[in-house]
């Protein structure tokens, strides 16, 4: 599920960072300034490296997974701010699976605080 969200998220972000028509669009429908595409795709970005290095290192997968939640949640919010609900199908779905691979990362970690690999 870690390999799934992350590659998800690394084409959201390849969106942002290529300011694909659509993203900017998007942005401008819930208020976001184009600037802030960038640090937006880097996020995700961000988040998707560290869900595949949590894969042989909990912690950092654990942290990755409560990032992408939280953006997610937030990108949710802003959807409903402006009352834009066609699209909001987007935003749950990334967070249901970023969601997901959280519930499996800590279910799977025998211990999350063991910072060695585990490959």
């Amino acid at each position: 599920m870690a390999v799934v969200a992350a590659a998800l998220n690394v084409w959201a972000a390849s969106l942002d960072f290529r300011r694909v028509e659509s993203a900017v669009a998007d942005a401008a429908k819930v208020e976001v300034p184009p600037s802030w595409l960038l640090p937006l795709g880097a996020l995700k970005f961000a988040g998707a490296i560290g869900l595949i290095v949590g894969i042989a290192v909990p912690l950092v997968g654990v942290a990755a997974a409560i990032g992408l939640v939280l953006f997610f949640v937030c990108a949710i919010f802003a959807h409903l701010r402006v009352s834009w609900y066609s699209t909001i199908p987007f935003p749950i779905a990334f967070l249901l699976v970023a969601v997901v691979a959280l519930v499996l990362r800590l279910a799977s970690a025998d211990n999350l605080w063991d910072l060695s690999p585990h490959v």
